[in-house]
């Protein structure tokens, strides 16, 4: 026998075993279910890949999230240990389950986002001083080895069930009237150049901002229309008020974290129109 023959049989055989070991049929105790006709038109129900912090310790953040109120599906620690060359992370709920991360929260139109999507909770404790304009420096940074195992966890996600990068988001982009977690320190940046989640580029940001003052007060309506169109649950009838200043400020914490006061200026509407012309003119 040739080895060009020999390689031929060891395939066939391989796929002839793996065809065997496929089941066709599944024994329910009460029924039988075939699966011999399997239909093309459906999807997965996870459609989206919230970030999240704890504001407590690792140890304070695995008793709260396996108790009674509230769950997720991964818990990335601070300091993760290290198995075998690779980061360990806490998986809590099976990615096929639903887990009580979201709570009520809304993103290019879906609701209850704790039904279609998987939530990571990062140990980080938010903010540890005062949280107004320009105060990085008063929340916990995420820790470079934290920011590696958040990287490979969000890659693996995102890849096996193809989540567009706008949806990709922060518990505060979701929810901005209740929460600011991840906070302005969040990697999303790093993320972006790891493959995962979405980014402006710079050269469009400047083209849209046509020389301006990146402060200069901008129109708030036209904003507000943006950031519907690329998500947020906005209201686009051109007032600042309170639950637009912090979507506003939910948006400036995700793509231009040097500033998040919500207030309407040239830069932040340069940013969203720069986002909408990268993802959603195709």
């Amino acid at each position: 026998m040739t080895l060009g023959k020999a390689i031929a049989l060891a395939a066939l055989f391989s796929i002839s075993l793996l065809t065997a070991c496929t089941p066709t049929h599944l024994d329910r105790g009460t029924y039988i279910a075939d699966l011999t006709h399997p239909a093309k038109n459906a999807d997965s129900r996870i459609r989206f890949l919230v970030m999240h912090y704890t504001e407590i310790d690792e140890a304070g953040s695995l008793a709260v999230l396996t108790g009674d109120q509230v769950s997720v599906h991964y818990v990335v620690p601070d300091a993760p240990r290290i198995e075998h060359g690779e980061p360990v992370v806490y998986q809590l709920v099976p990615e096929d389950k639903r887990a009580w991360h979201a709570g009520v929260s809304s993103w290019q139109g879906a609701t209850e986002l704790n039904a279609s999507s998987i939530g990571i909770e990062n140990v980080n404790l938010g903010p540890i001083g005062p949280t107004g304009p320009l105060s990085e420096g008063k929340w916990q940074p995420y820790p470079p080895a934290q920011v590696d195992a958040l990287i490979q966890l969000s890659r693996d996600i995102v890849a096996r069930y193809h989540i567009p990068p706008t949806r990709v988001v922060g518990h505060s982009d979701i929810a901005p009237q209740r929460k600011i977690d991840p906070g302005p320190l969040f990697p999303w940046r790093t993320l972006y150049d790891a493959g995962v989640g979405a980014w402006p580029d710079a050269d469009a940001v400047a083209a849209h901002l046509a020389g301006r003052d990146p402060k200069a007060p901008s129109d708030v309506q036209p904003l507000q229309e943006k950031l519907k169109r690329y998500g947020y649950d906005v209201a686009t009838d051109g007032v600042l008020d309170d639950r637009t200043r912090r979507v506003f400020s939910a948006f400036q914490m995700h793509f231009r974290p040097s500033d998040y006061a919500g207030n309407a200026d040239a830069e932040s509407d340069a940013i969203a129109q720069a986002l909408l012309d990268k993802y959603f003119n195709h």
